[in-house]
């Protein structure tokens, strides 16, 4: 998970906003407990250009955007990520649902090495 946000939070909003979404990855995506990859990153407002694309939203300086990486899932799991992690941020750090932008991207098994070369999810131990 990658998650991109403009300069200017305090470390608690950040942690937060980490919490909140590995939460949501256990609650819809039924990954194991301790399975979290998360990198954060901070930008200067003008690095960051994260434009309407027709709908009609109007972002602000809050705008969060995440960019996941992931096995398959389906379309009722991928729908109850968005929902939730837009409800859990609202809540805990009070984020505008219209400043929160995701991605998903699909991958499979051998797609993934979690260290020491090895494709874990074909060869195990994670198999």
């Amino acid at each position: 998970m990658r998650i991109d946000v403009i300069k200017g939070h305090d470390e608690q909003y950040l942690k937060d906003l980490l919490e909140v979404s590995y939460q949501t990855m256990l609650d819809t995506f039924g990954i194991p407990n301790g399975d979290r990859y998360q990198v954060l990153t901070q930008h200067e407002p003008f690095e960051m250009n994260i434009l309407d694309s027709g709908l009609g939203i109007e972002r602000s300086r809050d705008v969060v955007v995440f960019q996941i990486t992931t096995r398959s899932r389906n379309v009722s799991q991928k729908r109850a990520y968005y929902d939730l992690l837009a409800k859990g941020l609202q809540e805990k750090i009070g984020l505008d649902p219209k400043n929160l932008l995701v991605s998903l991207s699909t991958n499979g098994d051998a797609d993934w090495s979690f260290g020491y070369g090895k494709a874990q999810f074909v060869d195990g131990p994670l198999h």
